[in-house]
Parts: structure tokens; sequence; C-alpha cells
């Protein structure tokens, strides 16, 4: 008896062990997209305002949302944040964590096309709200589409005063988009995979706990080059 079980036990493992490393393939993949998305967005005649980027805190890359994984599991997109480092957010940009973007309408708005997310957070209050738990846009932070282009004074007053501001990127066009009532959380699952070990979001963006994995060093280093220092108003980073 004790050696049937064993042996079942062992069966499982060795299922399990394909199927893990197959979720960590996905998480590392997912990374490298979010890299590719954001440098070819980025270098884009009409992209995102090299202003509003520059006093960013954080970006958030959702690459490849499709809508059928919002109508079949709730739930439509899978991506990753990074912000600047330091106290204050003052530093170069750091490892990543894994986020998920829910609920909302913008599922129906998608059609059949693989759609990218890029949204930017734009003060320190709406970035460690989005760090330590589920937020809501629109409502736990407030939410509006973005401009693009070069000009910066395309940014109206609703604008700048948003804690997010949101892009989408399908079918070669590139848009500023609302995402109201979408929720965005931490996939601390998602870190477990990418990092071999649990570490929560708060740990890697704020508390520098990890490294930046392989996957990451195309966003991580687009973002330090397209946008070295944070060019926010000083003060308004010590909220």
């Amino acid at each position: 008896m004790l050696k049937r079980l064993i042996s079942l036990l062992m069966s499982w493992a060795l299922v399990a062990l394909p199927l893990s490393a197959k979720e960590d393939k996905k998480e590392t993949d997912r990374l490298d997209n979010c890299g590719t998305v954001l440098k070819e967005i980025l270098n884009i005649p009409d992209d995102i305002p090299p202003d509003l980027l520059d006093k960013a805190e954080c970006v958030i890359i959702f690459p490849s949302v499709l809508k059928a994984a919002f109508i079949i599991g709730g739930s439509y997109g899978r991506g990753a944040m990074t912000c600047r480092s330091g106290e204050h957010f003052t530093g170069p940009w750091g490892a990543p964590t894994m986020m998920a973007l829910e609920g909302g309408s913008v599922g129906f708005q998608l059609g059949g096309q693989a759609t990218d997310f890029v949204l930017l957070v734009m003060n320190p209050r709406g970035a460690k709200a989005i760090l330590s738990s589920k937020v809501k846009l629109g409502a736990n932070a407030s939410a509006a589409a973005g401009p693009k282009g070069r000009d910066a004074e395309a940014a109206t007053d609703v604008t700048l005063r948003a804690e997010v501001l949101t892009y989408s990127r399908a079918r070669g066009l590139f848009a500023g988009i609302s995402l109201e009532g979408s929720t965005l959380r931490p996939d601390n699952d998602g870190n477990e995979r990418v990092y071999n070990k649990k570490v929560d979001a708060e740990a890697i963006v704020r508390k520098g706990a990890v490294a930046v994995p392989p996957a990451a060093q195309e966003l991580i280093g687009v973002l330090n080059k397209k946008s070295p220092k944070n060019l926010s108003d000083p003060a308004s980073l010590k909220e």
C-alpha cells in the first residue's frame, strides 16, 4: 500500500513539473512582450508625450489582450508594472511586478483583434494603492484616456489631474482609451513564477527585494533610455 502511494505521488510530481515549467515560461514570455510593446510604441511618431512619461512614477503594460479572455474567463489582461526606484520614485526603473487587469466593459470594445494596453501612473498615491491592493479605475483611482503626440499641450486639465493615464494599440492604431470600471491588482502568483519565491508587489517595487529578471531587461532598458529622470514637481513626490 505504501509503495503504491509513493508511486502515485511520484507520478503526480512528474506531471506537475512540465505544467509548472510551462507556466513559468508563459510569465517570462509575457515580460519579453511587455518590453517589445513599449519599445514599439515609444518609437512611433505619434506616441506617448515624452513630458508625460517623464512625470510618470510607474508604467504598466498589458500585451496582446484578447476579447475572448474577458468573455470566457472574466479577466482579460496579464502584464507587468515597473516603477522608478527609491523612496520618492526618483531612481532608475526597477524590477517589475506582474499585474492583472479585470472587469469593466472594455472587453466588449476590443473586437477580435489583440490589443496592447499601456498605463502611466502619475503620482505616488496611485502607485502605492495599486501595489497594495485591488484598485478600481475611476473609483479608487482617477483615470483618463491619455493624450498622444509630441505636443504636451494636448494634455487637458482632466488628464493632468488623473492618477492613471491609459492607452491602447490595436490593428496598428495607437490612441488613448478609457478603462474606467476596470480593476488593477498585483498578480502575486505570477511573481512567484517569475522570481521563484513568494514575493509581493510592494516588496518588489518599493523594497527592492529582487533584481530585474533577464526577461525584463529590454523593458527596463527602454524606460531608462527614454525617461532616465523623474521630472515631476519634487513636492508632489513626497505625498
